[in-house]
């Protein structure tokens, strides 16, 4: 029966995804209108989410925002697909890296890179990475519980060329990798939740405690890979550009969370900036800092 499901969807997508942009836009604004005015999803989420992070604003404020995600995030959701037409004249026209010169220096450096971003703008359309740089990229997922659309995603994600690994190969795959002396860049989601009992530290973002993982701070540090920050900015529908912003050069030299405070904090700059295009209807807060530690 999941097969079946998957199959009919699939199909629906395939097709859908061939009509033009405009046409595929209009349906956004429907998806939109449906997503947001008649089911209301994780509306008290967004609301809540939003609320705590701008206390400042007004309630005027925050419900424009909270128009703003959820037609982004419509977006978004039609924007992944498109992945499955995609070339590579159409993506790289409608991805536009504006400085791929950085990555190509560390790369005649010999140096190997952690690119850390957040949920905000894009991020599925980092499958474009291996057509504009030299390094092998490798990119970390958690598998999805029904494998159709496990294995689609895994397939949308290395069209062009990306290394998916689940989380518990990363750090043997990373290992392979450093030992064969490969230049390879490694994509970390910066704004991932942890499980509570996988909390590694806390930090103050967007307002509120944050547990985080140390993940980028940690690998860079052990295979002294350049720190480097992925800034996404949305042009316009459908279209966005990707700026690398070099962190650390030498990792081990850095304190510890260092690291992790200074990506955290450039996340945070771009998503207060526009907060539109971050993700909003996670429960990024549902675990609570501990009252025992300060």
């Amino acid at each position: 029966m999941r097969a079946l499901g998957f199959y009919v969807f699939y199909g629906f997508i395939w097709l859908f995804t061939l009509l033009p942009l405009k046409v595929q836009n209009g349906f956004s604004w429907l998806l939109f209108l449906g997503v947001y005015h008649i089911i209301g999803y994780r509306r008290k989420i967004v609301m809540m989410n939003l609320r705590k992070a701008f206390p400042e604003k007004s309630e005027k404020q925050i419900l424009k925002i909270a128009k703003g995600y959820y037609l982004h995030m419509c977006d978004e959701l039609i924007e992944a697909f498109q992945l499955i037409h995609f070339t590579r004249k159409s993506i790289l026209k409608r991805m536009k890296i504006k400085n791929p010169e950085v990555i190509q220096e560390y790369y005649n450096q010999n140096r190997s890179i952690a690119l850390v971003f957040g949920h905000y703008g894009n991020w599925e359309w980092l499958a474009c990475l291996p057509l504009a740089i030299p390094h092998k990229c490798m990119a970390i997922y958690s598998p999805l519980k029904n494998p159709y659309f496990d294995r689609m995603m895994i397939n949308l994600r290395s069209k062009f060329g990306v290394h998916v690994v689940p989380t518990n190969r990363v750090l043997q795959e990373m290992m392979n990798f450093h030992k064969g002396g490969e230049r390879f860049l490694t994509l970390f989601l910066g704004d991932q939740r942890p499980a509570k009992r996988h909390v590694q530290y806390w930090t103050r973002f967007l307002n509120q405690d944050t547990g985080v993982f140390l993940g980028v701070e940690k690998i860079s540090k052990k295979l002294n890979h350049v720190v480097v920050y992925a800034r996404f900015q949305k042009v316009k529908r459908g279209y966005y550009e990707l700026e690398f912003v070099p962190l650390y050069e030498n990792p081990g030299e850095t304190k510890p969370y260092e690291i992790t405070e200074k990506h955290l904090a450039m996340l945070e700059a771009d998503i207060i900036q526009k907060p539109d295009y971050w993700l909003w209807s996670h429960r990024r807060w549902r675990s609570k800092k501990p009252a025992h530690i300060a």
